[in-house]
């Protein structure tokens, strides 16, 4: 795509953070991040939401975490996508951690 002069929108970097997330593919996907921060859309909590569902679908709960803790504020989605992370990668004890930070 780039190849051919045609930049990547954010509807075309959070289709490729999910196929990177459901391939576990976590190299391409922070290739991808990269790229993100690069023309400065990380920010945005959709795309940043995106990214930390990415992390953690690949069992990269650190980076997931940081990327999570950038956002100025949290909606429903981002919090769903860093809890369910923590507990599909078998730490609940971490998620509830991070409940309790933010009340």
């Amino acid at each position: 795509m780039q190849h051919e002069g045609m930049n990547p929108n954010k509807f075309i970097f959070v289709c490729l953070l999910n196929a990177f997330a459901n391939l576990q593919a976590l190299e391409e996907g922070k290739h991808v991040h990269k790229q993100m921060i690069q023309i400065g859309c990380e920010s945005d909590v959709f795309m940043g939401t995106s990214i930390v569902d990415m992390y953690a679908k690949c069992g990269s709960m650190e980076d997931a975490l940081r990327v999570f803790m950038k956002f100025p504020s949290h909606d429903v989605v981002s919090w769903t996508a860093i809890l369910l992370g923590y507990v599909k990668c078998g730490q609940e004890q971490k998620a509830l951690q991070l409940l309790q930070l933010f009340q």
